[in-house]
């Protein structure tokens, strides 16, 4: 079994928003790291849920895939999903697959946690 090259920690900012670091490659075998991330983060009790990209390497089919389960949970829990860091590739992706339409995306963390008004 090859190893998990993601590492994802989570951190709250205020009282509202949990904040999720991506760093590496994020498969559909990163899908139980993001899940242990999202619930140390405060699970379904945060309002809005960053996504910081900005260590991010790689991103396949899988990845994608991992982050529309995690749309649909936060879309249960009446969660707002943000995401920050995407590189021009990426965000690109995220605009073929209609991803952008439900997952809001801003160039810095800083421009999400204002958007979300956390700033």
């Amino acid at each position: 079994m090859a190893e998990l090259s993601v590492n994802m920690t989570s951190r709250k900012v205020g009282d509202k928003v949990s904040v999720i670091d991506i760093k590496g490659d994020v498969t559909s075998a990163s899908e139980g790291v993001l899940m242990q991330a999202y619930e140390e983060g405060g699970g379904e009790k945060s309002k809005i849920v960053l996504l910081n990209f900005s260590g991010l390497e790689y991103m396949n089919s899988g990845g994608i895939g991992m982050l529309v389960t995690l749309l649909v949970r936060a879309n249960r829990h009446k969660q707002k999903l943000l995401a920050c860091g995407l590189n021009a590739h990426y965000r690109q992706i995220f605009e073929l697959t209609r991803l952008d339409d439900a997952i809001g995306i801003y160039d810095t963390e800083s421009d999400a946690l204002t958007a979300a008004g956390a700033a």
